[in-house]
């Protein structure tokens, strides 16, 4: 089971919250799916978004090391959840898919 530092749950399953002024990195490990002896060879990323959206979610830049895959994502509309997909393939040629949610709300200290 993976780590979800920050993450909460409710009934669809596990989301972070982002402010939609916020501009942050989101990494995905793969270490507990991939296969034993294979790395992360690429990744790719998917931000959903809606039609009409006024302030979608932005991907800024992307990396990956041989068991992690990193984005950095801005924007998206107070009150929109978004799913976030991350693709990666493996070293052995393996090619895995997995999402995690963003909650956009205005936050404050």
């Amino acid at each position: 089971m993976a780590t979800l530092t920050g993450f909460q749950q409710d009934n669809t399953g596990a989301y972070i919250e982002k402010d939609p002024n916020a501009k942050l990195t989101y990494t995905v490990s793969w270490v507990d799916w991939l296969p034993t002896g294979q790395t992360v060879s690429t990744s790719s990323w998917t931000l959903e978004t809606d039609s009409g959206d006024g302030s979608p979610l932005v991907n800024h830049a992307t990396s990956a090391t041989t068991t992690t895959a990193s984005i950095i994502i801005s924007g998206g509309s107070a009150g929109s959840i978004y799913k976030v997909y991350n693709t990666i393939t493996t070293s052995g040629g393996s090619i895995e898919r997995r999402y995690f949610r963003l909650r956009v709300k205005e936050r404050s200290l």
